[in-house]
């Protein structure tokens, strides 16, 4: 038996809203291993089915290996009314909740009353974090939002939200491979399974498993694109569609050598230095004394996909190029200034640029040199354009003079260039993209942020509440204008469009920002313009050609300079 989450939120406290309805109103729904008693939520006309797992707990032997099907059934019903633990893992995302390796749980969010016979279209959201930290019982990715949009929309949806493993329990690299059974990259195999449970029982909820949506965001939206690219590009019909904010399916899968000297360090470390089998000493371990060890900088985000030559087949570059992967319709897009949350501070000088390009990016001289070239240090296409140029070291601190030079190129160099050419290789496949830049800014982004990493969440989520978001950062929305609350309405009702219809335009979007006076455009698929959402009167269709001398440049070089 899983242990339950104690956190009580007012919105989500599931066990008073059930103790306040009648028991007729409880939903039920028959999977494969036996029935669940879900939560009536009267105050969103929504069923919740919360905490179902969708494999064996990753416990005991079971830790460190690829993950099991259930193999227990039983009679009667069993309550599905409480969030199950997060997955362990190190970062503000775990804060706040509970944590467990038994985790591999899953929940269902529906409109109430759904039938098993209605099969609604079905959204999965996949969390991002890193691959070291988040959840699916994260509140601030509850869906409710989402889910009530479309029935405002008359367009009705359901959607899953899953945890899979983090860190070393999800991703361990660099292991002696003497154990085949182990597998590897465990956590996108979590992932992988919990999609087979879906086909295997949504229909029990109402749901339509032949219109299943993934959607995830930075390593969620990463995820998404490594079950695209699954096995060489091998289509099991978990999907038929998929979502990706910030992040493409040209994903960072290069460096397993690089982690033998920190699995070995690791090893040493937690005392299994010495055995004939490391990784079963790491499996016999108390999870105390292991997550003793894993919670340290050093180790707890040292771990990361890598290619394995089975369900991440290859470079994935490669593979896009190649036409392997799952060719279904795609939303795809980025954050117009991702980079002020990745590049480094305190640049001042060309010279600290190009040292900071060869020793965190690993590139040589020349190649430093060309994306300096590139990138140059003035350039109206740079990142936060609000500011203008940084150029007085005082105003700059501690940014560094070189700001907006350094967060264009780790904007480009992390999501836009392989946003762009992914989206170039679906029209040259002839498959729908619909591509997009995300340019509006929440309350809680200060200046030298911008329209940073994860501003767009809230907005397609239509959390307009903020629920689920730390009291140290301002909610969302707070003190903007009424465009901003628009945005999310339109935002997420081209999500559930999508998700309905495989076409974001399939519902009443052009008098959505009416405080702005000026109807939407519509959102034409992908052959050389993206749709820019602003919160204000610049929202539009926009030739996808920026910064076209330093993304061709980076596009060259995924293979051999990013690994990826």
């Amino acid at each position: 038996m899983r242990p339950s989450s104690s956190l009580v939120t007012p919105l989500f406290a599931v066990a008073a809203i059930a103790a306040a309805v009648p028991h007729e109103h409880c939903p039920l729904a028959q999977t494969r291993n036996g029935t669940y008693e879900g939560v009536y939520s009267p105050e969103y006309d929504q069923d919740f089915f919360l905490g179902m797992p969708f494999a064996q707990p990753p416990v005991n032997d079971l830790r460190f290996r690829n993950p099991q099907s259930l193999n227990t059934s039983w009679h009667g019903s069993q309550p599905a009314v409480e969030y199950s633990p997060a997955c362990v893992g190190y970062g503000s995302s775990q804060m706040g909740y509970e944590i467990s390796e038994d985790c591999l749980y899953l929940n269902v969010i529906r409109p109430a009353g759904v039938g098993p016979k209605q099969k609604l279209p079905i959204l999965v959201w996949i969390h991002g974090g890193g691959f070291v930290q988040g959840s699916g019982v994260d509140l601030r990715y509850n869906m409710s939002f989402i889910v009530q949009q479309s029935q405002q929309m008359g367009q009705p949806i359901m959607a899953v939200t899953l945890n899979y493993r983090l860190s070393a329990f999800g991703f361990l690299q660099g292991y002696d491979e003497q154990d085949a059974s182990a597998g590897g990259n465990w956590g996108v195999r979590d992932q992988r399974l919990a999609l087979h449970w879906i086909q295997e029982n949504v229909d029990a909820f109402g749901g339509d498993p032949d219109k299943v949506t993934i959607w995830g965001q930075s390593a969620g939206a990463g995820s998404v694109g490594l079950q695209i690219t699954a096995y060489d590009g091998r289509d099991d019909g978990l999907f038929r569609s998929a979502i990706m904010d910030s992040g493409n399916p040209i994903f960072y899968g290069d460096m397993k050598q690089n982690y033998e000297p920190i699995y070995q360090n690791f090893t040493r470390q937690a005392g299994c230095g010495n055995s004939t089998d490391g990784l079963q000493c790491l499996r016999d371990l108390p999870f105390d004394a292991l997550n003793d060890v894993l919670n340290t900088t050093e180790f707890s985000g040292a771990w990361t996909p890598q290619i394995d030559g089975d369900i991440i087949a290859r470079y994935s570059s490669d593979q896009v190029a190649d036409g392997a992967f799952v060719k279904v319709p795609i939303i795809d897009g980025t954050n117009s200034d991702e980079g002020t949350s990745f590049a480094p501070e305190g640049l001042n000088t060309t010279k600290q640029f190009r040292e900071a390009l060869i020793s965190d990016e690993g590139m040589n001289a020349t190649f430093a040199r060309a994306i300096l070239n590139a990138y140059p240090l003035f350039s109206p296409d740079n990142d936060l354009a609000n500011l203008g140029p940084i150029d007085f070291v005082p105003l700059a601190y501690p940014y560094g003079t070189q700001w907006r030079r350094t967060t264009t190129y780790y904007t480009d160099s992390r999501f836009e260039a392989n946003r762009r050419l992914t989206c170039q290789t679906w029209t040259f496949y002839g498959i729908p993209a619909y591509c997009y830049r995300f340019n509006a800014i929440p309350s809680w982004a200060g200046p030298y942020d911008g329209a940073t990493h994860f501003v767009e969440v809230a907005f397609a989520m239509k959390n307009l509440l903020g629920v689920g978001y730390p009291p140290v950062r301002s909610p969302p929305f707070q003190g903007l204008s009424k465009g901003y609350f628009e945005l999310a309405t339109l935002m997420s009702g081209d999500w559930v469009s999508f998700v309905a219809h495989g076409n974001p335009n399939k519902w009443d979007r052009a008098g959505v920002m009416a405080s702005l006076q000026k109807r939407v455009p519509h959102w034409d698929k992908y052959a050389d313009a993206v749709f820019q959402y602003e919160g204000n009167s610049t929202l539009r269709m926009r030739k996808d050609d920026w910064r076209q001398e330093g993304i061709d440049l980076i596009n060259s070089a995924n293979k051999e300079v990013y690994g990826r």
